[in-house]
């Protein structure tokens, strides 16, 4: 069991009636798995996502990649080896000269375009099936008691750009040469080194910012800025691209800060209302929403509800693992929320909402590069950690495939559920909205189901193994619903997660 006396606690719902679509709008067409989670360790979660599910507030689904409409596979982002494209880098530009001088792009862009992310539990009207309160139970699953049984004592938890280029002047037809400079004394040794203006910027930008962290307050995101002259013919990094160009003191005041989902956080609470109405606003004029669809109980259950148990560990960051709020601040009001989990892996991005009013700062992309180089920041302290989730890829939907341009990444092969680099995948997803993405027919599923009997459950605050729980409910028999869950967790999840029974 996960250490600590933390659980991973899950109702199954099945998944045989088809919802509709939102991508392609089909009416019934689009078929997932669910299930309820009550809570849920990050590790739990990072390897039920590593099987092609994914969470919406507690309720955590998965497609059913052979018979939905529109295939959804996840997609992981390399983050330590990423390189921004030359569309990333004009994103990254234009918000280095907005916040500089307030300068605008020429053509406003409206609302979800550039790559603005899209997929969420209800942005793009129906992804994710509608839940009945009235089908979760309640009663008996906060606190199970834990038999002293060698058969529960298993925990065999898995361990789980564009390049620089140097200037050549050549002696071309119709050029005057480049005169060579008279050969002199050299630097004065007795002086310190000449440094790059912005070399010194970017310094102070760093003391003023971990001045502010020592005065306290959340935790600010905001980059160490990496080195600034890359070695010849070495890519320029994200880091730069991001603190670059930036005067010392410019026109808009912008930082980044992170705060855990938690109403007993102070910095949670005290931005708590401004994230709410900034939601509703995003919702009403994206996505077109009515005003009962983003109140505060929807904005509260999907966007503030988590299953994961916030945890620490020695070689984990600073701020722990769990869900979080990335806040975007500028000149002192909140202008656009990352939602995201930090697990032991990889952090995996859930949503995104920002202010309408500045649509044109293309702030889903951009927030997608600042959660990259958050990535690439927490790598440092955990050297696990060093993959970025994109949520699902969705190849069918031509709107939805922007993901695939934050390269290196992989797709999740939906029968073997072995990474596959997405160049090799695009080529059978032409072919097909559905395919089997592992090139090799002999490799299998190496989690898959293979003893039913060692499923844990839990039963009148009991936690026992299938097999005993089976014997004790005679004359009823649940073992195809059971069997069908554990096949879609695997066997290491089912070992570990435990399933309720009523």
């Amino acid at each position: 069991m996960a250490a600590g006396g933390s659980f991973s606690i899950v109702e199954y719902f099945g998944g045989d009636d088809g919802h509709r679509c939102g991508y392609c709008k089909n009416a019934k067409g689009n078929f997932s798995h669910g299930m309820w989670a009550h809570s849920m360790t990050v590790q739990d979660y990072q390897d039920l996502i590593d099987r092609g599910w994914r969470r919406s507030g507690k309720y955590v689904y998965k497609p059913v990649m052979n018979k939905t409409c529109c295939p959804q596979y996840t997609i992981r982002c390399h983050a330590l080896n990423f390189h921004p494209s030359k569309t990333h880098k004009k994103i990254l530009k234009k918000m280095t000269k907005f916040l500089s001088k307030g300068e605008k792009p020429a053509g406003q862009c409206d609302a979800g375009c550039d790559g603005e992310r899209m997929d969420s539990m209800f942005g793009e009207g129906g992804e994710v099936p509608p839940v009945d309160p009235g089908k979760i139970q309640h009663s008996q699953v906060e606190c199970p008691i834990i038999p002293s049984s060698p058969e529960n004592d298993n925990d065999s938890r898995p361990s789980t750009s564009e390049t620089s280029r140097e200037e050549t002047v050549s002696s071309s037809a119709g050029k005057s040469p480049r005169l060579m400079p008279k050969p002199g004394v050299g630097a004065d040794p007795g002086k310190p080194p000449c440094r790059k203006a912005k070399d010194i910027r970017k310094e102070r930008r760093l003391q003023k910012e971990q001045q502010k962290q020592q005065d306290g307050g959340c935790t600010l995101t905001n980059l160490t800025p990496a080195p600034a002259t890359p070695s010849s013919g070495q890519p320029k990094p994200l880091e730069e691209f991001i603190t670059d160009s930036l005067p010392d003191e410019p026109l808009h005041r912008f930082e980044v800060r992170l705060v855990p989902i938690s109403f007993e956080d102070p910095d949670f609470l005290a931005s708590y209302d401004q994230s709410v109405e900034l939601f509703a606003r995003y919702q009403m004029a994206v996505h077109g929403d009515d005003p009962f669809e983003c109140d505060e109980s929807q904005f509260k259950r999907f966007l503030c509800d988590s299953p994961l148990e916030a945890e620490t560990s020695p070689d984990g960051p600073d701020m722990g693992y769990g869900s979080f709020h990335q806040q975007y601040w500028l000149d002192g009001r909140i202008v656009a929320v990352g939602v995201i989990d930090i697990l032991p892996n990889c952090v995996s991005s859930v949503y995104l909402y920002y202010d309408p009013d500045f649509s044109f700062l293309s702030l889903g992309s951009y927030s997608a590069l600042r959660e990259i180089a958050f990535t690439r920041q927490l790598q440092k302290q955990s050297p696990k950690l060093s993959y970025y989730y994109l949520g699902f890829y969705i190849h069918s939907c031509p709107k939805m495939r922007y993901k695939g341009q934050y390269q290196p990444s992989d797709l999740l092969c939906p029968e073997t559920y072995i990474w596959v680099p997405i160049e090799k995948c695009v080529p059978r997803l032409d072919a097909s909205v559905y395919a089997r993405l592992n090139e090799d027919t002999r490799a299998g599923d190496a989690r898959a189901l293979k003893d039913l009997g060692r499923v844990m459950v839990l039963h009148k605050r009991t936690v026992l193994p299938y097999a005993a729980y089976s014997r004790k409910k005679k004359g009823f028999s649940d073992e195809k619903e059971v069997e069908q869950y554990a096949s879609l967790v695997g066997q290491t999840c089912a070992e570990k997660i435990l399933l309720y029974r009523s």
